[in-house]
């Protein structure tokens, strides 16, 4: 059991809630696997590491007697071992545990929590004989107490042998870890995080799932209620045992994932794997909602959180809080996505536009003033406004009334009678005047809230029996050299469309083309085998304004006379933005010279599949 408890890695996920009533369908909840919003872990504060591990308690507690773990009957029903960092819903749990004859028997910081509630309780040292030691590394490491949890029951040999040892049986293990994903995030020293990697948590907590049909364990204070009414004999037996296999799997799940953040660390922090793949990984997710439905109508679907430490922080569209509206659906979530990253991918205050996850409108807006936002949103709609009915548009910058009101009562361009439709509005955040007034457009429109989006440093992608891996491409105009390769120098203005062509087609799936001018996008082609038909599309989306505006295209253009680049220059394009590279580079620019158009090298490309 020692040797295992840092060896494997999943998901997991507990909550932070107190005692609440229990009913038939709260029973009903907890022995079936969650289908709506999990609850977050909850959020831990803590200070010098030693002073968490003090051996001595600052209150007298009210049972302080020498005794042995085997007690009778009419001393205590049963023992109770609570041993928790989190001490959510603790003192309504040893109140319960007292209340029902059993006797709670804990350490250090659980031990005062319980005595300061005024509820008797019992040291584990005093029923180990030796005090936590080691700075308070070692405190349940002990046969007295393992072998109270491991031994069945009905196995007549390990009851002999705890009588033999005059070791009592434990009935109830109750335990959450340190916080270690939140003492990293915090920015704590190497030794520091160290001594937050829990040791005898997991080692009690396994052991307890191991014998799971003779002792309960419970990692999450939303259970506590349920621990009570099996402690009472007032739950079915059959729903007891199936209560009992779910805690233990909550339990295991509990410990997987706190090693594999563990690991993780040690991995990137630490310093073992120096930037290279991990020959093994482990990626904890929690389930954060269940979908209205998957792709198509006929496939379930669920939404997970990255709960590793790469993803610390709860951002992006996963962790979003929707305010109004319908449940999502799995293509609400991937396209929302979509808008999301290309929005945050901009330092300007923007909108984006989606459709079927290819941004069908961008626009930034000159400054931070209200009245530049709301042009930014009609210049996206404008773009095009037939593909932004029924999409998806993001903000990077808070939803004022005044961006409200426009939002609810837009007219689209092409007829201006219309009012705008949209499946989804998405932003960082939003003045209480301006979700009241956003949320009258519909009952049905979806208002989502998400924090300021920070890429994690992987991506990864399932294929048939495996998944990929790869950075994120994180690159942004700032990062790259944008390096002049024709005659003609582009104007200054031209510079600013260029970088923003380039941010836009960052975020469209290949083979893609973007059209700009004047920090708004006039068309884009996206997702055609063929980038000349690209081209074309994006072409006809800008129409007239495509004079004089900028084209950039994600990868090089495998040929230019009569094609992609000769395209573009005959339509009117100022300049044109590649990232160069291939056999025939040098016909790009004998085809811009020729058309007196600008063109550009990035020696990076942006492929979106």
């Amino acid at each position: 059991m020692y040797t295992t408890c840092l060896a494997r890695a999943a998901t997991a996920t507990f909550a932070s809630t107190g005692i609440v009533n229990t009913t038939r369908s709260t029973r009903a909840a907890a022995l079936r696997p969650a289908t709506a919003h999990v609850r977050a872990a909850k959020a831990h504060t803590f200070g010098n590491t030693n002073a968490l591990r003090q051996t001595s308690l600052a209150v007298k507690l009210p049972v302080a007697r020498k005794m042995s773990l085997q007690t009778t009957a009419a001393e205590s029903k049963g023992k109770a071992l609570v041993s928790v960092f989190d001490k959510t819903g603790l003192p309504e749990l040893a109140k319960g545990l007292s209340e029902l004859g059993y006797e709670v028997v804990s350490t250090g910081g659980s031990a005062k929590a319980v005595a300061a509630a005024g509820i008797p309780v019992t040291q584990v040292d005093e029923i180990t004989g030796f005090p936590e030691m080691l700075g308070g590394r070692v405190k349940t490491l002990h046969p007295v107490v393992h072998g109270g949890i491991l031994a069945k029951r009905g196995d007549a040999e390990h009851m002999e042998t705890l009588k033999e040892h005059k070791i009592g049986t434990i009935d109830l293990v109750v335990g959450n870890l340190y916080p270690f994903k939140q003492t990293v995030a915090s920015g704590a020293a190497f030794p520091d995080c160290v001594e937050q990697i829990d040791i005898g948590g997991p080692t009690m907590l396994r052991a307890a799932a191991k014998n799971h049909a003779d002792v309960l364990v419970v990692v999450d204070p939303a259970d506590y209620p349920l621990a009570l009414e099996v402690l009472a004999g007032k739950m079915p037996e059959e729903e007891v045992a199936a209560l009992r296999k779910r805690l233990a799997w909550k339990a295991y799940q509990h410990t997987a994932s706190y090693d594999s953040q563990v690991a993780e660390w040690l991995w990137n922090a630490g310093g073992v794997g120096n930037g290279e793949f991990p020959p093994e990984m482990s990626v904890p997710m929690t389930l954060a909602n269940t979908c209205r439905y998957g792709e198509n109508s006929h496939q379930a679907a669920a939404v997970y959180m990255d709960q590793s430490l790469a993803e610390m922080g709860g951002t992006g569209v996963a962790a979003a809080t929707l305010h109004h509206g319908k449940e999502m659906s799995y293509n609400n979530y991937l396209d929302t996505e979509a808008a999301y990253s290309a929005v945050c991918d901009f330092d300007a205050p923007t909108c984006v536009i989606v459709k079927h996850t290819n941004p069908c409108g961008v626009a930034s807006a000159a400054s931070d003033s209200s009245e530049d936002l709301l042009e930014a949103y009609r210049l996206a709609v404008r773009a095009d406004p037939i593909s932004a009915f029924g999409g998806i548009v993001a903000f990077n910058r808070p939803v004022t009334e005044e961006l409200a009101a426009e939002l609810r009562e837009f007219r689209s361009p092409t007829d201006d009678e219309t009012r705008m439709f949209y499946e989804i509005v998405v932003a960082p955040a939003y003045t209480e005047a301006g979700l009241a007034k956003l949320k009258g457009k519909s009952k049905t429109l979806r208002i989502l809230e998400a924090a300021p989006r920070v890429s994690g440093s992987r991506q990864l992608r399932q294929v048939g029996g495996g998944w990929l891996y790869q950075d994120v491409d994180a690159l942004k105009p700032a990062e790259i050299e944008f390096a002049v390769a024709s005659e003609k120098q582009p104007t200054e203005q031209e510079m600013k469309d260029i970088k923003f062509a380039w941010s836009c087609v960052k975020h469209v799936k290949s083979n893609a083309i973007t059209i700009a001018k004047g920090n708004r996008m006039l068309g884009m082609g996206s997702g055609q085998p063929n980038r000349v038909k690209s081209v074309e599309i994006a072409l006809e989306k800008a129409g007239e304004e495509v004079k004089g505006s900028v084209m950039a295209s994600d990868a090089f253009f495998p040929f230019a006379w009569g094609d992609s680049v000769e395209k573009a220059c005959q339509a009117g394009v100022a300049a044109i933005v590649h990232p160069g590279g291939s056999m025939r580079d040098q016909d790009a620019v004998d085809c811009c010279n020729k058309y007196g158009v600008a063109l550009l090298t990035t020696g990076v490309r942006h492929f979106r599949h």
